[in-house]
């Protein structure tokens, strides 16, 4: 145990000194660690509770999901019913469920049957669960209900919060923000934190709406004034302009070409005006369904809709074949940059709303920081006396492995571009016990093969190989602990968590070789005749 051939040493010291190195950027300047090249710009983000920063909690309209899935229910049913050439009447969205009569009781039945093939089986763990995304059943009399079970509706929750957690993601990453934590919390609603972004007004406004881009033709039947009057014709309805004061246009309800077509937007500038205006692709399918549009509706107004209100509504000149296109509206530059990114991060699927707003200054940070290392500085202290004072020049080994320790966790980190936090702080105190009781049981394990009758020699290198069981015993544990955590904690949890795994891996490497590497350099060095434990 106590042998090490030349080149195995030189890898030893070699790895714990790159490791080390990479904690380097983290002393110096942002401004000045941008100068070095890519590879050794790496560092620690410091964490929401360490600079300051905005925490946002996000709530997703669960009633607007319910609502979205009943009315889509509502259009296969008539989609499904008409195609069959089947009578009905009272097509209808009541409460939870959706309702029809049928008109002649000979379609009662094929109407069931075409209502069920709407129903489709919810995916479990194994394939599917038997259970059905929607409940058809007849009421009698000609009445047939479509409702969603319980499981479905939690399902399609579950979905919708998945889905909003990416679309979110991408928003705030559009926005170049540093390090953000995004994440579900709870059922139903997601956790936003932006390291850094002490006003997050910004920030809510983008995540606030959902985007939801569409293209629909204008309904020039009748003026908006007629409109607001007497009512819009059935297909179609009156939206405001986003303007104000707003302009009202009557607008088809028919959707042309959707938000979730467009491939690309970025913000530009009109040759003819120099007004700033946002720039669109489609993808093929799109690119398709929008030449047909144009191309079908030459010389009449079209409406660009976002979010229920009309941005513009230009007239088409000519079909628009090369499938992108140009959005203007008295943009300013800061909107037409802020539509660009909602448009290119994808709609959300619900409505979110704000119930927990925080931010944190930079003040409360800079305590969280100085408490933090004041923690670190006095157990590391006290550590390092403890063992000077137990087991003298053994304990001075042992804290010169502890100090490469901690420096290899911050290396290790900065690698990863990991997001410090205070558990991460307290993670890294951890670490350092652990460190130490691993060479603990080491020397204790060499007192008792002194005490044994064993020679210096013979005791040093049975200490190390008979500890060896025991410490790795105690690391995987904890280093099994860690892995929980991490993966079902959420936040500060999984900070603390992540510290305290890298910090088991380092502490085995120092342990076993670090300090094994400095105890044979000095048994070789010395040839003792007793040891000094």
């Amino acid at each position: 145990m106590l042998y090490f051939t030349r080149w195995k040493a030189l890898g030893i010291i070699l790895t714990a000194l790159v490791v080390c190195l990479c904690a380097v950027p983290n002393f110096f300047p942002e401004a000045t660690v941008k100068g070095w090249p890519l590879w050794a710009q790496r560092r620690i983000v410091l964490g929401l509770d360490l600079q300051g920063g905005s925490y946002l909690l996000l709530e997703v309209d669960s009633n607007d999901v319910k609502k979205s899935r009943l009315n889509q229910i509502r259009e296969d049913a008539q989609r499904a019913l008409r195609g069959a050439r089947i009578l009905y009447t009272g097509l209808s969205v009541k409460g939870d469920t959706v309702e029809v009569h049928i008109s002649k009781e000979t379609d009662q039945q094929n109407a069931l049957s075409k209502l069920r093939e709407l129903s489709q089986p919810l995916g479990g763990l194994m394939g599917s669960s038997g259970q059905r995304d929607l409940d058809v059943t007849d009421a009698g009399s000609g009445l047939i209900r479509l409702t969603i079970p319980e499981a479905a509706m939690n399902d399609r929750l579950r979905k919708t919060i998945e889905q909003s957690i990416q679309i979110v993601e991408r928003r705030v990453n559009e926005l170049g923000t540093v390090e953000p934590l995004i994440q579900r919390q709870g059922n139903d609603r997601i956790l936003v934190q932006v390291p850094g972004l002490q006003d997050p007004t910004h920030l809510k406004e983008i995540l606030g709406k959902t985007a939801k881009m569409e293209f629909r033709m204008v309904d020039t039947s009748v003026s908006p004034e007629q409109a607001q009057q007497s009512g819009a014709p059935p297909d179609s309805e009156v939206l405001p302009s986003t303007s104000t004061p707003p302009v009202y246009y009557v607008v088809k309800k028919q959707v042309l070409v959707s938000g979730g077509d467009l491939t690309d937007a970025q913000t530009g500038f009109d040759p003819r005006s120099g007004e700033p205006v946002v720039n669109f692709k489609f993808n093929t399918a799109g690119s398709r369904k929008f030449a047909q549009a144009t191309t079908e509706n030459v010389g009449q107004p079209f409406a660009i809709v976002l979010d229920n209100k009309v941005i513009s509504a230009p007239v088409i000149r000519e079909p628009i074949t090369a499938g992108q296109g140009q959005i203007s509206g008295s943009f300013t530059v800061q909107s037409a940059n802020d539509l660009s990114v909602l448009l290119r991060a994808g709609a959300l699927p619900a409505p979110l709303k704000v119930v927990e707003e925080r931010t944190v200054g930079p003040g409360l940070g800079q305590d969280s920081i100085e408490k933090g290392e004041l923690a670190a500085y006095v157990g590391a202290i006290m550590v390092v006396v403890f063992m000077l004072v137990t087991y003298r020049l053994f304990g001075v080994f042992a804290n010169v492995a502890v100090i490469i320790n901690v420096a290899m966790i911050f290396g290790v980190l900065s690698l990863l571009n990991a997001t410090l936090t205070l558990p991460g702080i307290a993670g890294v105190v951890l670490t350092v016990g652990i460190a130490v009781d691993s060479n603990v049981l080491i020397y204790e394990r060499i007192r008792e093969e002194l005490r044994g009758g064993r020679n210096a020699i013979s005791a040093i290198d049975a200490g190390f190989r008979r500890a060896l069981a025991t410490i790795l015993d105690s690391n995987i544990t904890t280093f099994i602990a860690a892995a929980v955590l991490f993966y079902i904690g959420t936040g500060p949890v999984r900070g603390f968590a992540v510290t305290l795994g890298i910090g088991i891996l380092t502490t085995v490497f120092t342990a076993f070789t670090l300090t094994r590497l400095i105890v044979a350099w000095w048994v070789r060095w010395k040839r003792p005749q007793s040891v000094p434990i």
